[in-house]
Order: C-alpha cells, then sequence, then structure tokens
C-alpha cells in the first residue's frame, strides 16, 4: 500500500483517470495512515467539503474522511467500509471537492448502516441519517472508480456541460506542462 506523504498532498480533479479506478483495501495500520486521514481532513475542511475519498488525493486505497456538521469533533475517518444496510431513499443535489463547479441530482438511501476500521485497524459499526448517510454513499462511490458525473441526467448534462468542459481542458493543459 502506498500512502502520499501527508504534507504533500493536493486534490486530484475530474477528468484524472486515477478517480475511475476502484481502490485496495488497506492492510497496514498505524501512525503513516493516521497522518495521512488526519491530512485528508485538513484538505477536505479547506475546500469547504463534507467529505473525501483517498483516490482523491491520487491513493487508490479503501478510506474516506467525512464530516457532514464542519465541527471538529465530528471528524470521521473510515477504513475499508462496507454498508450492512441501506434503507429508505431521496434526491439531492450532490457536488463534489473534485469536480468543482459541478451539481447532480442523485437519489441515495436516507439512512445507512456502515462498517468499517479506524487508523490502528479497531473494527467499528455506525448508523447515519440524511446527510452523513449521502457522503457516506458518495465517498463509498469514489472507492469503487464512480463519479457523479456517471449519474447524470440529461437535464444535468446540459446544467454542467460548460463546467465539465472547462475542467477537461485544464487537465488537458496540465499535462502538457
Amino acid at each position: 500500500m502506498i500512502v502520499p506523504n501527508p504534507a504533500k498532498l493536493r486534490l486530484v480533479c475530474y477528468p484524472d483517470p486515477v478517480l475511475k479506478k476502484a481502490c485496495a483495501p488497506v492492510e497496514q495500520f498505524g501512525e503513516d495512515l493516521k497522518a495521512f486521514a488526519d491530512s485528508m481532513l485538513v484538505l477536505m475542511h479547506e475546500g469547504k467539503g463534507v467529505g473525501l475519498a483517498a483516490p482523491q488525493v491520487g491513493a487508490l486505497i479503501r478510506l474516506f474522511v467525512c464530516n457532514p456538521t464542519g465541527e471538529p469533533g465530528d471528524d470521521l475517518v473510515l477504513v475499508n467500509p462496507r454498508f450492512t444496510e441501506l434503507t429508505g431513499a431521496a434526491e439531492a443535489e450532490e457536488g463534489c471537492l473534485s469536480i468543482p463547479g459541478v451539481s447532480v441530482t442523485m437519489r441515495r438511501a436516507t439512512q445507512a448502516i456502515i462498517e468499517a476500521q479506524n487508523t490502528d485497524g479497531k473494527p467499528f459499526r455506525m448508523t447515519g441519517e440524511g446527510l452523513l448517510a449521502r457522503a457516506w454513499q458518495h465517498e463509498s462511490d469514489h472507492l469503487d472508480g464512480r463519479l457523479i458525473v456517471d449519474h447524470m441526467s440529461a437535464s444535468d448534462e446540459i446544467v454542467n456541460r460548460r463546467a465539465i468542459k472547462h475542467l477537461k481542458e485544464q487537465y488537458a493543459l496540465a499535462r502538457r506542462r
């Protein structure tokens, strides 16, 4: 498992192909993983996001961080997460730190039960509702290489066409440098 240097984390933006790759389970736990997750939390808060998955910083491991309230005590790190139950359904607009300027109407479960591990490898189980359940589902999609742009309706495509074109142009320009 290769984890980027926490001091050098940067947000990976669409259409970088790393965002479309499935992630491998985390097998090594401890201080390096904790430092990596802490740096992800800082980056998430700086971007005013409610969640951030490891592939969004270029690491193809099954880890995401989230905090739907913005309160420091509500920061969560989920390693090797998996849903045991998803119930209810609601549609809402979602954005993504890796796809700035784009929002997509997504149908998600309104309640989720998730099992995961902390950065020391200790297993835990949580129930989340509303925005927390939505954030877990969004970040879990990232771990499987799925993005909100993969689920756009025809109207979402029209509304977001200019922003997506701009992101693709910025990516192509950065690749030429």
